[in-house]
């Protein structure tokens, strides 16, 4: 017979070592930790919303500069401060709250044709006068905007149309009072 190699006798397995004893461990700190971490994000947030904020209005204001200050803002103040006076007038778009619709019945049915809504207009009104007297007008309204043109083509028997203008309620009560005692009519601005 041949010889074959022989494996070595397997040996046995080693004894198990027990885990030797140690106290318990205490982590402390963990939701301090915790709250730190949170502060600090917050903080980030709040640091990165103020850079934000600030470079949008530095960019407005930079803008606003160069279209010749901010709506509503015609005189920049007293002495160039940026803050306007009392008696600055008021100019671009009111806040919508301040503003009404004014159905005003216009004289002349042709010009109303001319109009659409967002149109800016003068309303002025020109009083009858006695005869061979000359005709006083004045402005009543003076930019405001023409939110309807409704039936452009039905002309009322006396020759006039109706238009509706958003204007300040003040305004809108001169309107009136001076549609029911003149004769009414708009330029286009």
């Amino acid at each position: 017979m041949s010889s074959l190699p022989s494996s070595p006798p397997p040996s046995p397995a080693p004894e198990p070592l027990g885990v030797p004893p140690f106290a318990p461990l205490h982590v402390g700190g963990g939701a301090q930790r915790l709250r730190r971490a949170l502060w600090r994000q917050r903080r980030t947030m709040a640091a990165g919303l103020a850079v934000t904020a600030a470079a949008l209005a530095a960019s407005t204001a930079r803008g606003a500069d160069a279209l010749g200050g901010l709506p509503g803002q015609e005189a920049r103040g007293a002495a160039g401060t940026g803050v306007p006076t009392a008696a600055a007038p008021r100019r671009g778009p009111r806040p919508a709250a301040d503003l009404v619709s004014a159905p005003v019945r216009i004289a002349d049915a042709a010009t109303v044709r001319l109009l659409r809504p967002g149109d800016r207009v003068d309303v002025i009104a020109a009083a009858d006068s006695p005869a061979g007297d000359p005709v006083e007008a004045k402005v009543v309204a003076s930019g405001v905007r023409v939110t309807e043109v409704p039936g452009a083509g039905d002309d009322s028997p006396d020759g006039g149309a109706l238009i509706v203008l958003s204007v300040p309620r003040a305004t809108a009560t001169q309107l009136a009072g001076a549609g029911a005692t003149a004769r009414l009519a708009v330029t286009m601005c």
